[in-house]
């Protein structure tokens, strides 16, 4: 079975059936004949003859820093939810973090013929830049901004600055903020510089000093913790990067007996479910991550349509959440 005599079943042209399997425009009475006629004969077109043919492998490789994420998780929704309405596969390579993994993939992925990258990225070394501006495919960043390159990202600073000022607003006066690693411009840099800034705004400069970093594990959260607690005395509020830093932040509070938010308060990022579990549950900012993995594919697709379209910036905004831990 080929196209021709689908084409001859179905009483169109093979032009009809070509763009039917190619996903392009076609009258709903044309689609509708030529789908009849393919899920009865149970014809399955040639993916080495459609590579071939088109030059075009129908696959978009997505590169991720760790697969166990929630914030990643919800991306890939979004990016899933567009490709695969256009016939699109996806390879998945998870970096677990490392930034050399993520050169790798990009020069593999580069190498064998998929249509585009998506980079859920993390930390930009010189390495970086230069794999990226040598890339013969599309590629489009998710999760950080890179000037001349295509991306969609979040708006860290704003959020983290309003987060802050909700905690300053409700009459805390000495700080702490457990942030992520400095190397990752919109966890590390932005949310950390958006902190001191809103604490320079409210007259209380001296309150940036009070900042350690890290891992994104709860198990870190805690430990962290306790060491700002130890270096910096007590504190009223905890401003956390992340809602799992912020978990195991908690429960080193629960272990001293110290309450939230009647003695402390506490908040993260990310809006995920742990934010909404723990006791008390967690004031968070809402990222609209699905989105950005959305609008990221149709980003790349339109890319791949049209090779010599300028890069583009997208910003997504935010939400705060508050919950039981600062009210």
């Amino acid at each position: 079975m080929n196209i021709s005599e689908i084409a001859k079943l179905a009483g169109v042209s093979n032009a009809s059936v070509s763009r039917y399997l190619n996903h392009g425009y076609l009258s709903e009475a044309k689609r509708q004949v030529i789908e009849k006629v393919i899920r009865e004969t149970g014809y399955r077109p040639s993916i080495q003859a459609q590579i071939l043919r088109t030059r075009k492998t129908k696959t978009i490789g997505v590169i991720l820093p760790k697969i166990d994420s929630f914030a990643v998780g919800n991306i890939m929704v979004g990016i899933d939810s567009v490709l695969e309405k256009k016939g699109f596969q996806i390879l998945l390579a998870d970096s677990h973090n490392s930034p050399e993994k993520e050169l790798e993939y990009l020069d593999t992925f580069d190498d064998q013929r998929v249509d585009g990258i998506i980079l859920i990225a993390t930390v930009f070394t010189s390495k970086h830049l230069t794999e990226l501006k040598k890339s013969k495919i599309p590629v489009v960043i998710v999760g950080q901004q890179l000037t001349g390159m295509s991306c969609v990202y979040h708006d860290d600073y704003h959020a983290f600055y309003d987060m802050t000022n909700l905690i300053l607003e409700k009459g805390c006066r000495k700080l702490g903020y457990i942030g992520a690693l400095e190397g990752d411009k919109a966890v590390g840099q932005q949310r950390s510089q958006a902190y001191c800034d809103a604490l320079q705004q409210a007259g209380l400069p001296e309150q940036a000093e009070h900042r350690i970093i890290a891992d994104f594990t709860i198990s870190s959260g805690y430990e962290k913790a306790r060491e700002l607690l130890q270096t910096y005395g007590p504190l009223d509020a905890l401003i956390c990067a992340t809602d799992t830093i912020a978990a195991g932040a908690l429960q080193y509070l629960k272990s001293q007996n110290i309450q939230v938010p009647q003695q402390m308060m506490v908040s993260g990022q990310g809006d995920s479910d742990i934010s909404a579990v723990t006791a008390p549950t967690i004031t968070t900012l809402h990222y609209f991550y699905e989105e950005s993995g959305s609008n990221a594919a149709n980003l790349l697709l339109d890319h791949i349509a049209h090779p010599d379209m300028p890069a583009k910036e997208m910003k997504l905004g935010y939400a705060i959440v508050e919950n039981q831990s600062t009210k």
